[in-house]
């Protein structure tokens, strides 16, 4: 009976581990994307953040949340092959808010081990130019 159970046992930790390495992994390419400097009368700038799907399992983005209404993400809604890459886009819009440094973060909600990612943005915003107020 002893040998019996520890038998399941260990046929149930094989398994599990079996699993467990079926997992899809995410990698992007860059984490971080600095937008640079732009000024306040051109507020809108878009990225790309490419990524892979370095695991063993079909990747799933089930939701991308951004920190703040300025930012929007695309992400794909198809499942990513092992192997095989995928964009998310993200827009920032800088349109009724105070220049300055910005560093902005989207989170990846996926079937990954880790369900959770974080990708980021950031850059600086400046006051319309001089030469662009004065045509007002």
């Amino acid at each position: 009976m002893k040998t019996k159970l520890l038998m399941l046992i260990a046929v149930l930790t094989v398994s599990l581990a079996m699993q467990a390495e079926k997992f899809p992994q995410i990698k992007f390419e860059q984490t971080t994307i600095d937008l640079g400097t732009f000024s306040l009368d051109e507020p809108v700038r878009k990225c790309t953040f490419k990524f892979t799907n370095v695991g063993k399992g079909k990747l799933v983005i089930n939701a991308v949340r951004t920190s703040c209404g300025c930012t929007v993400a695309d992400y794909p809604k198809d499942f990513i092959s092992p192997g095989a890459s995928g964009e998310i886009t993200v827009t920032y819009d800088g349109s009724n808010k105070m220049p300055g440094r910005f560093k902005k973060s989207v989170q990846i909600f996926s079937n990954c081990k880790e369900d959770m990612t974080r990708i980021f943005i950031q850059g600086e915003m400046t006051d319309v130019p001089v030469s662009k107020k004065s045509k007002k």
